[in-house]
């Protein structure tokens, strides 16, 4: 068995897809989510379930959420840091 290197420095890591989806829902809103990146699971009927089923099988999906939940933390930062 080999041991996974610790990444400190990935906010990615250790992090489900669940989890990221949940985020970025809760913080854009769905509505939101299908603004920013146009895929049907975000704009039609949206839930956490079917978009992971989408984002599971469509790897250029995944990549674009990914992206988009650094985004989000990276302003959750900013804004932090200016209060």
């Amino acid at each position: 068995m080999t041991d996974t290197p610790a990444q400190p420095n990935n906010p990615l890591h250790g992090m489900t897809l669940e989890k990221i989806v949940t985020e970025l829902a809760d913080y854009y809103g769905w509505e939101g989510l299908g603004e920013r990146i146009n895929i049907r699971c975000f704009k039609l009927d949206p839930s956490v379930g079917s978009s992971l089923k989408f984002l599971r099988k469509t790897p250029w999906a995944r990549e674009k959420v990914e992206s988009l939940y650094l985004f989000m933390l990276r302003d959750q930062r900013r804004a932090a840091q200016s209060l």
